[in-house]
């Protein structure tokens, strides 16, 4: 009956840690100013943009 006690703590414990990640990137997340996050998804979307693409051939 003990092992049952022990999986229980384990699994409490995971709970908590997923919380403290969530929290955590939450907060990160919410740091960026509105300019900021416009900026980024520019970047992104430029970098995206000038890949080229793959032809199907060479894709596998």
């Amino acid at each position: 009956m003990r092992w049952w006690k022990v999986l229980g703590l384990a699994g409490l414990a995971g709970v908590a840690a997923s919380g403290v990640v969530i929290a955590r990137a939450e907060r990160r997340r919410r740091a960026y100013t509105p300019e900021e996050i416009r900026a980024r998804l520019r970047d992104r979307h430029a970098e995206a943009t000038s890949l080229s693409p793959v032809p199907p051939e060479e894709a596998g």
